[in-house]
């Protein structure tokens, strides 16, 4: 059954009264370059609505924004640009990229490799479909079929990222230290490499480090990624996840009080604000409560193991929680989301539940000392 947050009166989600009505302005400076650009993107395609280029330009420059910003809003701004394109069976090859790409941030995985599979089918070389489906695959634990397409971005990718993809799939095998130790001698091998692309393989490399427990590790991956400067929403709240784990909540709010318009990096804070008992925790929580409320009304169900965390560590109900966690697994099978679903089913006393992440477990040989203690103790729950 669905389960809907109870919700203070001041903190429930409200409709528009028009269509018109301004609800909230965007966090861009009116001097910040990317404001500008924006600006003449959108008065282009105003003079000429079907210039292919210009429309996936600016697609592409709000969905780089939601990486940048984790503001979901920008993802409605970049289908808007595709809009003359966007219902089409067989758009240009770059709107279905970017088309998938949207596709997949809101969880139509499905849609999503539809479309990468027509492209690639055209054109096995196009790197950034290749990428995006082995990305998709991984998430949704289809490992041969991501290792196939890994295997493939080494004849339209750089070497950095092939190997970066390979080590996804091995760090989630049973091969996490052979992985790390592979992609961190690609990664001094490619010094030159361009610092998006150093930026993503030094989160991989944290991600592996912190499954094997090395958490030192992963943090000094986690600072040398934020020494590059680059603005970058997943970056911020993996490194506050570590932190929250190693209860270093002070230097979450640090990290995050000025990046309250995403919501994930919003839950970061909001649970960091709990931990340490300050004032403005309830506000907070009332907010991402409210948003939370606002995705289901939008029928958006991108939030489920995100909801699901945030019921289990305020009090909520726990079969509640639980519930939203067996939503998302069917969906998403990574490490983050099994640990969810595992945390629930112990909140719950519902050691049944967690059967399909124990089976994902097992089955691939994860590597991740945070799930072996977690499923030791569900194995210890009365059955």
């Amino acid at each position: 059954m669905a389960f809907v947050v109870l919700l203070p009166a001041s903190a429930a989600p409200r409709k528009p009264a028009a269509d018109a009505e301004v609800l909230e302005r965007l966090p861009l400076r009116p001097t910040d370059p990317v404001t500008r650009e924006l600006a003449n993107l959108r008065q282009a395609l105003r003079s000429d609505p079907d210039d292919l280029g210009t429309a996936v330009r600016l697609a592409q420059r709000y969905y780089d924004l939601v990486g940048r910003e984790g503001d979901p809003r920008y993802l409605g701004y970049a289908q808007a640009a595709l809009k003359p394109w966007w219902t089409l069976p067989d758009p240009p090859d770059e709107v279905r990229v970017l088309r998938a790409s949207l596709r997949q941030f809101g969880h139509d995985f499905d849609g999503a490799v539809r479309d990468l599979d027509a492209v690639l089918a055209r054109n096995p070389a196009n790197g950034p479909a290749r990428a995006l489906r082995a990305t998709i695959h991984i998430v949704q634990a289809s490992y041969p079929l991501a290792r196939a397409d890994c295997s493939a971005l080494r004849n339209s990718s750089s070497e950095l990222i092939a190997t970066g993809c390979e080590a996804m799939v091995d760090g989630l095998t049973g091969r996490a230290q052979m992985a790390y130790k592979t992609l961190e001698a690609a990664l001094a091998a490619n010094g030159g490499a361009a610092a998006t692309d150093r930026l993503w393989v030094l989160l991989r490399l944290a991600e592996i480090s912190r499954r094997l427990g090395q958490t030192a590790v992963a943090e000094r991956h986690f600072k040398q990624a934020l020494s590059l400067g680059r603005d970058d929403t997943f970056l911020l709240a993996a490194y506050a996840d570590l932190l929250l784990d190693l209860q270093r909540p002070r230097e979450v709010v640090a990290l995050l009080k000025d990046r309250s318009s995403s919501d994930g990096l919003l839950l970061r804070l909001v649970l960091a604000e709990r931990a340490l008992g300050l004032p403005e925790a309830p506000a907070r929580s009332a907010t991402l409560a409210a948003r939370y409320a606002a995705a289901r009304l939008r029928g958006d169900t991108a939030h489920e193991q995100e909801e699901a965390r945030f019921m289990l560590e305020t009090g909520q109900p726990a079969q509640a929680a639980l519930e939203l966690a067996v939503d998302n697994w069917r969906l998403q099978r990574e490490p983050r989301d099994a640990r969810v679903l595992l945390q629930a089913a112990l909140a719950a006393h519902a050691p049944a539940a967690a059967a399909p992440v124990l089976a994902w477990r097992a089955a691939n040989r994860v590597d991740d000392v945070v799930l072996d203690d977690l499923a030791r103790r569900v194995g210890e729950l009365p059955r």
